[in-house]
């Protein structure tokens, strides 16, 4: 039995893309042969836009289908594997300890990290949306029964606002999640994931923290700081620790940083 860890950009996805270019394309060309018993200038204006949306959509398909190919845990690329396994290297949690991970999808981060700590526990939290239907708690279950790990677990769990006390846990993380929760401000979201974290623990959110979605992050981290926070610090992941700035650009992740410290 082998994990699957799914993949970061979903099939639906491709289809979708695919099966809109087909439909755009077909029109198209039915436009172009009943172009005649159209009036001027709607003929015009019907084949400028089916045509540019049959190559807009067939971008996107052929966009989709890269990005999957670059995400893939069984590819060439695996960077999704390498992402996992570099988020999960910053986490250390001490034995008989508990740490957790918001927004576990398939679970790979959680598995990755209780592997680096055998000695400790990882619950895993995700909504297993509709966004991303082939994710579930079943899944995550079955992906840490195929690589051996025993020390998870995995919870329905809201990210905006967790079910846990404050400092619950001996460490938190999380990858590629707020970024895509709209309506929230992302400052706040890390502030609601670092409440659960006790005095001591350690921490590693990986995201997309462009200025333009999370603000000032170095003020962020200065205000950490004044808190009492230790060894804060942002690490770029786009210029080649995980992604090259040219593939970041192309698959939309640039901006993609760590934050990392201890309480």
């Amino acid at each position: 039995m082998k994990p699957d860890y799914k993949n970061w950009v979903p099939k639906g996805m491709i289809y979708g893309y695919a099966a809109g270019t087909g439909v755009l394309g077909i029109l198209f060309v039915i436009a172009i042969i009943i172009g005649r018993i159209i009036p001027n200038p709607f003929r015009i204006i019907i084949k400028i836009v089916l045509g540019l949306g049959t190559i807009g959509c067939g971008a996107a398909t052929l966009w989709s289908i890269l990005a999957y190919r670059q995400f893939s845990y069984n590819g060439k690329r695996q960077m999704s594997k390498q992402i996992i396994d570099g988020t999960a290297d910053h986490i250390d949690i001490p034995d008989g300890g508990v740490g957790l991970d918001v927004g576990c999808g398939s679970g790979a981060l959680t598995i990755a990290c209780a592997k680096r700590n055998p000695n400790a526990k990882m619950v895993g939290i995700d909504r297993w949306g509709k966004e991303y239907a082939s994710f579930s708690k079943q899944l995550c279950e079955n992906n840490a029964l195929a690589e051996g790990v025993n020390n998870t677990s995995f919870v329905k769990g809201d990210a905006t606002h967790l079910d846990f006390d404050d400092e619950t846990f001996d460490a938190v993380t999380s990858n590629y999640v707020y970024h895509n929760i709209a309506g929230h401000d992302k400052q706040k979201l890390l502030e609601e994931t670092l409440r659960v974290l006790k005095k001591g623990g350690t921490f590693a959110i990986h995201d997309i923290m462009s200025k333009a979605r999370y603000g000032d992050m170095q003020a962020f981290v200065a205000k950490l700081k004044a808190q009492g926070y230790e060894d804060v610090r942002l690490i770029p992941t786009d210029n080649g620790m995980f992604v090259s700035k040219g593939e970041a650009s192309w698959i939309g992740l640039t901006g993609s940083t760590l934050l990392v410290g201890k309480k």
